[in-house]
């Protein structure tokens, strides 16, 4: 198997990347110009040269290939020009799947996320069911991902063969950017949580993660979405492990949601706006936190074979990452 994998040089993407390996898969990875390539020291794989937004870059890149793994995304919760997200999320994917099409791919496994699931306010896990729809999703990221699964869905149920995941909240190491979660526990390091809000997440170990990826493709249905997770933990629960892995204390003022929405707009508006840099707190952060995001993987583990381990030992192994790396 000649498997294409975007977003081999990120997070998730490169537990991807590695695990194939392991299973003995030859790989081409899709690499911007300025890409970061610390995620794929060692790692026995050809690259090439390309970008989501650049259609011929992605046709080229991916002849030869018989599988497909899209994992690549912009994965920021705040933005100066929405369009980029758009371009690279939704216009990407679009991309993609026709490079797909040409080069007579297999099967495509394509990354979402469980921001794209409707989400209750009363804590009731959401699954791949729940209603929802555009007018749901809060912010460009959350907007863009959605609009992304559409199309790969739509494709998926129109002869080419895709499969769908959405992972929850992957935790562990080699989180180089890093991402918003990763960025919760480099602060949790730096001890800047002086208070918590009231919300929830569902985090599942990005090793296990990768592994649903294969799962999708073996086993998976076109036009079919899987949510990939692990345990359902208000915010309060995972800092509180973070204490305890850590020696750090964890906080134990709650704040209020004004409060928490005031500090977004302060952010955004002097950090964003004024600074031009990225805000830690965004007010659209804020919103998506007013309900727990917790999810059911159930349809994974009746389907894939997907299995739900508990978070503790990723969340130990990014905190080491991180400290080794010099994050904190």
């Amino acid at each position: 198997m000649l498997a294409f994998v975007t977003g081999a040089t990120g997070f998730l993407g490169s537990h991807v990347a590695r695990v194939l390996s392991g299973q003995g898969a030859d790989l081409r990875l899709l690499v911007r110009p300025t890409s970061n390539l610390k995620n794929l020291e060692g790692l026995r794989a050809d690259t090439a040269v390309g970008d989501l937004r650049d259609p011929a870059s992605l046709e080229k890149a991916m002849s030869g290939c018989d599988t497909v793994f899209h994992v690549a995304a912009d994965y920021r919760l705040w933005v100066r020009d929405p369009e980029e997200m758009y371009r690279s999320n939704v216009e990407g994917t679009r991309a993609i799947l026709d490079a797909a099409r040409k080069n007579g791919v297999q099967r495509v496994v394509h990354t979402s996320s469980v921001a794209t699931v409707g989400f209750t306010g009363n804590g009731h896990p959401a699954d791949e069911d729940s209603p929802v729809s555009l007018a749901d999703m809060i912010g460009p990221y959350k907007r863009s991902k959605y609009m992304s699964e559409q199309v790969a869905l739509e494709a998926g149920r129109s002869g080419l063969h895709v499969v769908v995941v959405n992972p929850t909240t992957p935790i562990g190491e080699q989180d180089v950017k890093p991402t918003p979660t990763g960025r919760i526990v480099v602060d949790f390091l730096k001890k800047k949580f002086p208070a918590y809000v009231e919300t929830g997440l569902n985090l599942v170990d990005v090793h296990e993660c990768a592994r649903g990826h294969i799962l999708a493709l073996e086993k998976g249905k076109s036009g079919e979405r899987y949510i990939l997770g692990g345990e359902n933990l208000t915010f309060k629960q995972i800092l509180d492990k973070l204490a305890a892995i850590t020696g750090l204390p964890s906080p134990k003022v709650k704040l209020p949601y004004i409060f928490a929405y005031a500090t977004g707009v302060v952010d955004e508006t002097i950090t964003g706006r004024l600074l031009k840099r990225e805000p830690r707190a965004t007010i659209d952060s804020v919103r998506m936190g007013r309900k727990k995001m917790f999810a059911s993987s159930d349809k994974a583990e009746r389907k894939l074979g997907w299995r739900i381990v508990p978070v503790e030992d990723a969340l130990r192994r990014a905190v080491d990452w991180f400290r080794a790396n010099g994050y904190a």
